[in-house]
């Protein structure tokens, strides 16, 4: 069972895990040891997120959403097993934690008489430095 916040409790049938051999460096150890962690969240099953958090998480999660509903995170950060799968429960922890959180609606400003203003004179004296580049002119 893993616990993401006071209301939100995931069940172990809700995660599956599985290890691979990581890339990268590891020396010999890389290819013996099977590091790599990538963690399945049924999150479209998952009766304990509600309809606006999994609408949520579905954004940010992005690619690492499978068209069955689910999210998959790979991590082979540390070449410790038992790190990796701690860094995987964190990142889900974190992204279902900012799913939670309704972001503020913008509310549509318009600019200040006096920001107009120095946006047009810098234009102008960009325009001016710009204009003294040209060719020099002699007059004999």
């Amino acid at each position: 069972m893993l616990r993401v916040n006071d209301d939100i409790t995931l069940q172990d049938w809700e995660l599956s895990e599985s290890f691979t051999r990581a890339q990268g460096p590891g020396g010999q150890n890389v290819n013996k040891v099977s590091t790599a962690v990538e963690l399945r969240f049924e999150a479209q099953r998952s009766p304990n997120l509600p309809q606006f958090v999994k609408m949520r998480l579905r954004k940010i999660a992005g690619r690492k959403w499978t068209s069955d509903g689910a999210i998959i995170l790979r991590v082979e950060d540390t070449r410790s097993q038992a790190r990796n799968r701690e860094i995987a429960r964190d990142r889900l922890i974190e992204m279902i934690e900012k799913a939670t959180h309704r972001p503020k609606r913008r509310i549509a400003t318009k600019p200040t008489l006096g920001s107009k203003r120095r946006r047009m004179d810098a234009k102008t004296q960009r325009g001016a430095v710009k204009s003294l580049r040209g060719k020099v002119k002699f007059d004999d």
